[in-house]
């Protein structure tokens, strides 16, 4: 694996290319290292749009997450919740861009965003939900500069890395199948009556136009992916939104038909004026009425879902982009983190919830993305998004979701540099891995992994050899593990 250094300032041959790069490099070439890291504008530019397009379906599902009513039956303006999650994203995306120089593009996180609007609002008004995303982001900033969180990113050993790179594609692969609707679920816990708890497409069968959209998507993608045609990713949305536009004028569907989200049509003016209505609406006055334990679980929660679901996927998209060392650890990694947890403040004060970094950045990192201009690209894409948003409904979901099954399948080759015949290395790769998707969630299975590893050096006898750090972590997960009987038991609602 090469190793690239993130920082601007780093020296060819400090990225570890062994050689000078060639002369008359632009400025843009220079600032963001592409030839460094063996890319180039075309292929900088493909990547943030396909980025962009993989992840666009926010700009719509966030405000839909965040449409409940808070505890005094107050709702959120659509409109303004539209303005300001393309502005979050826009914002805090440009900054990882320019100042991290990396490919990470970053939105309203939809763990973070459901803890916000199931858990935070009900209990409190939006102004203070939004608030607390304000503090949860000053807490992860004050861990990056104490060099906590950096510590910790370390501190996994480089098996679980590449676990969690893996967990994270199957995760991604199973985003995509859910948003097209190849797998759905059977509603409840075990399904319904003890059926399967999800089943392919409805009733086991596959109906629909939009899903045959995706598939058609899909083995585009693939297709062009194996014949190794560059930009395979654009090429098949765009190929697949321009199928779906015709399927939808000749099959006379409706934006029902395509879940209610993202249509192949353009109705009414394709400009929109922002309305940044929501933008300062933080409130720090009540919070103590809630209590001081139930605001201390809630930031807790924040933090757990903003920490190691960022942590995870910057690990997954830096061993995938080639910007990790050796034993896993991604030089300059400390100003991306910080971006990151910036991030909850940026989100927080736009009213859309904390911005963090999307696992839909493997898109354009399997599309060729190397460096922070394709988060430029991403993050100009997102501010256009403030004026055009129509155009953001364009591209179905269905066919956005196909990149995603296609990303999935490239990060699962990091299986092979598991020792899959040590069970004290396969048993936490395998829990870190399958927990991702089962539970739907990124810190779940590094949890899973982190427990198991500890436990299972102890009983070996070897249990100084994960380091305290990883103990810590350990139980820190134990307590995320119990936090309903802990909730229960301190009389936490």
């Amino acid at each position: 694996m090469t190793q690239s250094h993130v920082e601007p300032t780093t020296s060819p041959e400090e990225a570890g290319n062994g050689s000078r790069p060639p002369a008359g490099r632009s400025w843009l070439d220079r600032y963001f290292h592409m030839s460094d890291r063996g890319s180039t504008l075309a292929r900088e530019v493909r990547g943030g749009v396909t980025t962009f397009m993989a992840m666009a379906y926010i700009i719509l599902l966030n405000p839909v997450i965040l449409s409940v009513p808070d505890a005094t039956g107050a709702r959120l303006d659509p409109a303004q919740l539209t303005t300001a999650t393309a502005f979050a994203a826009a914002a805090t995306t440009l900054a990882m861009g320019i100042l991290g120089n990396v490919p990470l593009a970053l939105a309203a996180g939809l763990s973070v965003s459901a803890v916000v609007a199931f858990q935070v609002a009900p209990e409190m008004t939006w102004g203070n939900a939004f608030a607390m995303c304000v503090i949860y982001g000053a807490v992860i900033i004050l861990l990056v500069v104490t060099g906590l969180r950096e510590l910790i990113m370390n501190a996994i050993p480089l098996a679980m890395k590449h676990a969690i790179t893996m967990g994270i594609g199957l995760f991604v692969a199973l985003i995509g199948l859910v948003q097209a609707g190849f797998v759905t679920s059977m509603g409840g816990p075990g399904g319904v009556a003890g059926a399967k708890p999800i089943q392919l497409g409805v009733q086991d069968q596959l109906t629909g136009w939009p899903v045959l959209c995706f598939a058609v998507t899909l083995l585009l993608i693939f297709l062009l992916h194996v014949r190794r045609v560059p930009g395979a990713i654009l090429i098949g949305i765009v190929g697949g939104t321009l199928f779906a536009a015709l399927v939808h004028a000749v099959a006379g569907l409706s934006v029902q038909d395509w879940g209610g989200l993202n249509a192949p049509e353009l109705t009414g003016s394709i400009v929109s004026a922002p309305d940044f209505g929501l933008f300062g609406q933080v409130s720090f006055t009540g919070m103590a009425d809630v209590g001081t334990i139930t605001v201390g679980v809630i930031v807790f929660t924040l933090v757990l879902a903003g920490f190691f679901d960022a942590m995870g996927t910057i690990i997954g998209i830096g061993q995938q982009a080639d910007l990790a060392d050796r034993d896993g650890k991604m030089p300059g990694l400390s100003k991306a983190l910080a971006i990151d947890g910036a991030g909850g403040i940026v989100g927080g004060v736009a009213g859309a919830s904390g911005q963090t970094v999307f696992v839909e950045s493997t898109a354009g990192v399997g599309d060729g993305a190397r460096t922070g201009f394709a988060s430029v690209v991403t993050g100009l894409a997102f501010t256009l998004c403030l004026f055009f948003t129509p155009l953001a409904q364009v591209i179905p979901t269905q066919v956005a979701a196909a990149a995603l099954v296609v990303i999935g399948s490239m990060m699962m080759t990091n299986a092979k540099h598991i020792d899959w015949n040590d069970p004290a290395t396969s048993v936490p790769v395998f829990l870190t891995t399958v927990l991702m998707p089962f539970t739907y969630s990124i810190t779940a299975g590094i949890a899973a992994g982190v427990i198991s590893y500890v436990l299972i050096r102890a009983v070996q006898g070897r249990w100084r050899e994960p380091g305290w750090l990883m103990w810590v972590l350990a139980l820190v997960f134990f307590v995320y593990f119990s936090l309903g009987p802990i909730e229960a038991w301190l009389g936490v609602k």
